[in-house]
Parts: C-alpha cells; sequence; structure tokens
C-alpha cells in the first residue's frame, strides 16, 4: 500500500557513535543519530535515517511535531502500518 501515509513517534538519542534504529522503547521507534542536536543536523539526519529504512525519498519525512526535543512526531507519505510493523518485527522476538 504505497499511497499511504502513517504517522509515528519517536525518540532520539543525538550525538550516537553510529546511525541506526535500535528498536522498541515504551512504544515508540528509538533511533540514534550521530549528529548533534544545533542547528538542526539531527532532525535532518533523523529523517535521512527514517527514509533509507522505509525506502521513501528524505522529501516523504516530515517532522510534525518536537523539533526541538527527543520525542517527535513524524509523518512518512508513500508507506502504510504494515510496513512499519515489517521494519519493527525486525527489532522484536517473536
Amino acid at each position: 500500500m504505497r499511497d499511504a501515509n502513517l504517522t509515528i513517534t519517536v525518540q532520539v538519542q543525538p550525538r550516537s557513535s553510529h546511525d541506526g534504529i535500535v528498536g522498541l522503547h515504551e512504544g515508540r521507534l528509538k533511533i540514534r543519530i550521530s549528529a548533534p542536536p544545533v542547528d538542526g543536523q539531527s532532525n535532518q539526519r533523523l529523517t535521512e535515517v527514517l527514509a533509507k529504512a522505509f525506502g521513501v525519498s528524505k522529501s516523504s519525512v516530515e517532522i510534525v511535531k518536537g523539533h526541538h526535543s527527543r520525542l517527535k512526531t513524524i509523518t512518512i507519505s508513500g508507506i502504510g502500518r504494515e510496513d512499519y510493523e515489517a521494519l519493527i518485527s525486525k527489532f522484536t522476538d517473536t
């Protein structure tokens, strides 16, 4: 379902040693970002990491809430809930 939009809440850990999705933390996707939270650097890197993880363009990822917070609400165009479930299933034990 590539015509859907997905809205998720993520928890960002800036200034990490590397970029990547860690897994779920308190029901939110936890993402490590190597960029510092200065001048929007970590927000920009966050959109790049999410775009790559979901296979969409960077312009498809929008931070709609929490620009200056570790907790952010993100909307990703072109993916649906099943795409999100497939991604997080890689980080959870079944």
